[in-house]
């Protein structure tokens, strides 16, 4: 089984896909604490640590706002796109990894791979970590379940906010809580490996969030995925970490630092999914593509559907 998350998190049976929003930290770092020092909260307090997480991120929010990043726009005609170049975007992030599993470890390695989507239904669900505050959850809830509708309006597939049945787990934690995560990740992601499991429960600050995948054949469909979104984020970078990480979970893995307008380019120029991206699902849940196509199998199609989408090259 293969699993891909904005980070590649699950080698099983079949196939695990990982992606994750990684960035280089733009002010000082918070001081990490030593797991035999530090205290242990009160249940529903945050520790020292975790608030020391939140001061940090929401220095980081201010800095990228003020560099004039984060944008909130969708992209306009500062950024314009031909449909070459949302063939090729397409190719680069819908027909590579972000990572690999090497020695044990997951590194960010770009790798050739197949197409990967969902062929079922998506049932979108959110779980709160204990420490997470009643207000915060009121607003996260409310701003997945209108994300997940465009979603669903942009690929055409069914895809539904749901309190039953979810297959896509969202877990919105704080950092006690995810370092607590690893008997319900087993739950939700049966067979994940040591080296996906150590990444989740011991993610690096540069990680804003991560994503993991399930294709229990190994043929391009997915059945299961797990979004980790931290709960210290201030609200712009964590309604930011759901929108990457819950569209990559669809099936747009990679990255690529050409990708503009758009979600899928490390380098933070925009918050939310945009025009650009909302093609790039479309193209992805086209019924002219299949899940498990190699990428020279899909090119010529994948240019076919840009032009149809962008109506020639601008």
């Amino acid at each position: 089984m293969k699993l891909r998350p904005a980070f590649p998190l699950l080698m099983l049976l079949g196939g695990l896909a990982l992606s994750a929003c990684q960035v280089a930290p733009p002010v000082s770092p918070v001081p990490q604490a030593r797991p035999d020092s530090a205290p242990q909260p009160e249940p529903g307090a945050l520790s020292e640590e975790s608030r020391a997480l939140a001061a940090y991120y929401a220095r980081v929010e201010q800095n990228l706002l003020a560099q004039g990043l984060l944008r909130r726009d969708g992209g306009g005609p500062d950024v314009p796109f031909s449909a070459r170049m949302l063939a090729d975007n397409f190719e680069r992030i819908a027909l590579y990894e972000e990572y690999a599993e090497v020695g044990g470890r997951l590194i960010p390695r770009a790798t050739p791979s197949t197409l990967h989507r969902w062929e079922g239904p998506v049932n979108v669900g959110v779980e709160f970590g204990p420490r997470v505050p009643e207000d915060q959850r009121a607003a996260d809830r409310s701003a997945l379940a209108a994300y997940v509708a465009r979603l669903a309006r942009a690929t055409g597939h069914p895809i539904r906010f749901a309190q039953g049945g979810t297959n896509f787990h969202v877990l919105i934690l704080t950092e006690d809580d995810r370092r607590a995560i690893g008997p319900r990740l087993r739950q939700l992601l049966p067979g994940i490996s040591a080296a996906a499991l150590d990444s989740a429960v011991n993610m690096d600050r540069s990680t804003y969030c991560a994503v993991y995948a399930v294709d229990p054949r190994d043929d391009g469909n997915y059945t299961r995925a797990v979004a980790l979104i931290r709960a210290e984020h201030p609200d712009l970078l964590r309604l930011s970490c759901l929108h990457e990480e819950v569209a990559q979970g669809l099936g747009l893995a990679n990255d690529s630092p050409s990708a503009r307008p758009s979600i899928f380019n490390d380098d933070e120029e925009f918050a939310l999914l945009t025009r650009h991206d909302e093609l790039l699902l479309r193209m992805l849940y086209d019924r002219r593509l299949r899940a498990g196509m190699s990428p020279d199998e899909a090119r010529g199609i994948a240019a076919e559907i840009a032009e149809s989408l962008i109506g020639g090259e601008s």
